[in-house]
């Protein structure tokens, strides 16, 4: 895909916004503002990586593809688990 195409402008563009996503989430952990289980940090990681593997896909980089799967697989797996801690605390508070 050639960089200066429309299309590839938008490749490259999806690429940087996942790219910082990742390493803002990452920055801010390892200065301690971010817990690796927060919400913030888990969106972070979840849209980053997802805005990466559809960047794999267009440019076919199928290793790639399959990281970022698995990473945005994981966060969005640790954000079902806060939302259910949530909601089983919530629940255990009124009984």
């Amino acid at each position: 895909m050639n960089s200066m195409t429309p299309d590839g402008i938008i490749s490259e563009a999806i690429a940087y916004c996942g790219m910082m996503l990742i390493l803002g989430a990452f920055l801010l952990e390892t200065r301690d503002v971010l817990d690796s289980k927060n919400k913030i940090y888990l969106l972070m990681m979840a849209f980053g990586s997802g805005l990466l593997a559809i960047r794999a896909l267009l440019i076919s980089e199928w290793a790639f593809l399959i990281l970022e799967i698995v990473w945005c697989l994981a966060a969005v797996i640790a954000l079902i688990g806060l939302s259910t801690k949530s909601v089983n605390e919530k629940q255990h508070i009124h009984e």
